[in-house]
C-alpha cells in the first residue's frame, strides 16, 4: 500500500495547527496516521527577542522523515516544501519531489 507524508489539520476555525504524520495514501486527512513526524503553526509568533521577523514554528523528527523516506513514503507538496526548509537540503539527493505525485 501507498505511505504519504501529509500535514492533518487540527486547531479552531481561522487558527489551523498541522500534524506532519504518515498514513496511508487512502485513508482520510485527518484519519489514524501511522506515525506522527513533527508539527507545524502556520501562524507566525513574534520572536523571543522581540526584534527581526515573526517565526512559524515549525517541529520535525528529521531521523524519521529520512526513514519514511527510504522505505518508499511519497510527501505531498506542502510536506514536501516543510521537509526540505527543516532539512535544508539535507534530505537524500535521489529523492525530489516532482509536482505530479511522483517522486524521482
Amino acid at each position: 500500500m501507498v505511505l504519504k507524508i501529509r500535514l492533518a489539520r487540527f486547531g479552531k476555525r481561522n487558527a489551523p495547527f498541522y500534524n506532519i504524520v504518515v498514513a496511508h495514501a487512502r485513508t482520510a486527512r485527518n484519519g489514524k496516521p501511522l506515525e506522527v513526524l513533527g508539527t507545524y503553526d502556520p501562524i507566525p509568533k513574534p520572536p523571543p527577542t522581540g526584534e527581526g521577523k515573526a517565526i512559524k514554528d515549525i517541529k520535525l523528527d528529521t531521523s524519521r522523515a529520512k526513514y519514511w523516506l527510504g522505505v518508499g513514503a511519497q510527501p505531498s507538496e506542502p510536506a514536501w516544501r516543510l521537509l526540505s526548509m527543516v532539512s535544508c537540503g539535507q534530505l537524500e539527493t535521489g529523492v525530489r519531489w516532482m509536482g505530479t505525485g511522483a517522486v524521482e
